[in-house]
């Protein structure tokens, strides 16, 4: 069952804009993909929240979303680069877009990113 209602605006967006014509999961993907790295206004500050599972990386900081993560990397999820500077320096991280919040970022680029999380929150998948 879905996490949230429907949003006839965005459905139309998805179905009308992202996946039309997208007769398979990876045209599916690569949709979105394009959708993506056209509308996302990079670099913007997010928050890293990460969603289960531990590691080594940043998640629940501060981070700078600097660029979409390749074609092939986001043939299944989309994900983002995300450079992370503390008093150590810096390092950059692959991390699922489903785990941004953004912190500072213009208009389009928080629609685009309401767009995947609706996408999956809807229960939709490739």
């Amino acid at each position: 069952m879905p996490n949230v209602e429907e949003d006839e605006i965005r459905e139309n967006r998805i179905a009308m804009e992202i996946i039309v014509d997208a007769y398979d999961e990876e045209e599916q993907a690569m949709g979105w993909y394009y959708y993506l790295n056209d509308n996302l206004n990079f670099p913007f500050k997010a928050k890293w929240v990460r969603k289960g599972g531990k590691s080594s990386s940043p998640e629940g900081k501060e981070v700078e979303v600097v660029e979409m993560s390749s074609e092939d990397e986001c043939l299944h999820d989309m994900f983002v680069e995300v450079l992370y500077k503390d008093a150590t320096g810096e390092d950059t991280f692959s991390a699922r877009l489903s785990e941004i919040e953004p912190i500072d970022a213009d208009s389009e680029t928080l629609e685009a990113i309401a767009d995947w999380h609706y996408w999956l929150d809807r229960g939709y998948e490739f």
